[in-house]
């Protein structure tokens, strides 16, 4: 959201505001109204643009907040708020400032292309204390979830995965806010480069009906360069499911 968005929709609320005040009727009773359900359907839309930019606990959308029945000054009243708050973003009293946004990919690939370099200096410690040592996946996944929150507030490991051919397992990384999964192999002794790719495979099937996964990445920790052709594997992979999912074999050899 920026200031020139922001003042675009505030000045639809107040035109639709001023409409929904045309709507003012003298009841029987004695007091005077606006149509209810235009009134209601108003004030929800101006509630929820404001929470856009604007804090929960902020006044003036408490303000908004306070107003339940559809009396005319109370809706005069919010119709006011509108236009106050069209004044203080006028008057830069409230401000738009633009987050900088990681961009997925490029964070992911710094992570990948330096994982190797990380845990290399990792076992070059003063006077030989004790470090992470990259043995097997579960090191791997420690050490690449410390990398992960350099860029990304939200990761979470150890996240279920919904049943695949009759069996549920727990995905490796989630990364909430971009609704990206990261799975994570390391390659050893005997396992075989088509039995990497049906594990992926099937990876990639679980994935596909997660909920919270728009894009799966599989990161292969190949330290001792036991895929044959690792090129060639990803290519295949990744033209397979090309727009779901990435598989990186790192490092290049």
């Amino acid at each position: 959201m920026n200031k020139e968005r922001a003042l675009q929709g505030i000045e639809t609320l107040i035109q639709d505001g001023n409409n929904v005040l045309k709507t003012m009727r003298n009841s029987e009773l004695g007091g005077t109204y606006v149509d209810s359900a235009m009134y209601n359907s108003w004030l929800a839309k101006a509630i929820a643009f404001l929470k856009l930019f604007l804090e929960d606990d902020n006044e003036f959308v408490k303000g908004l907040q306070k107003s339940h029945r559809n009396y005319y000054y109370e809706a005069s009243t919010c119709v006011k708020i509108i236009e106050n708050v069209k004044e203080y973003i006028n008057k830069d009293f409230i401000t738009f400032e633009q987050k900088n946004k990681v961009d997925i990919d490029d964070a992911l690939n710094v992570i990948f292309s330096h994982f190797y370099k990380v845990a290399r200096q990792l076992r070059c410690r003063y006077e030989n204390r004790e470090t992470l040592k990259i043995e097997d996946e579960y090191d791997v996944q420690d050490l690449l979830h410390a990398l992960l929150l350099l860029y990304f507030d939200d990761v979470r490991a150890e996240e279920w995965t919904p049943s695949y051919a009759g069996k549920s397992s727990r995905m490796d990384f989630l990364l909430k806010n971009e609704r990206v999964v990261i799975e994570v192999k390391k390659t050893r002794l005997g396992l075989s480069d088509k039995e990497l790719g049906d594990q992926l495979i099937i990876d990639v099937a679980r994935y596909k009906v997660h909920p919270d996964c728009k894009r799966l990445i599989c990161f292969v920790y190949d330290v001792e360069g036991r895929i044959g052709n690792p090129s060639g594997l990803m290519a295949d992979l990744n033209n397979q499911h090309e727009g779901f999912a990435t598989i990186i074999i790192k490092p290049d050899m």
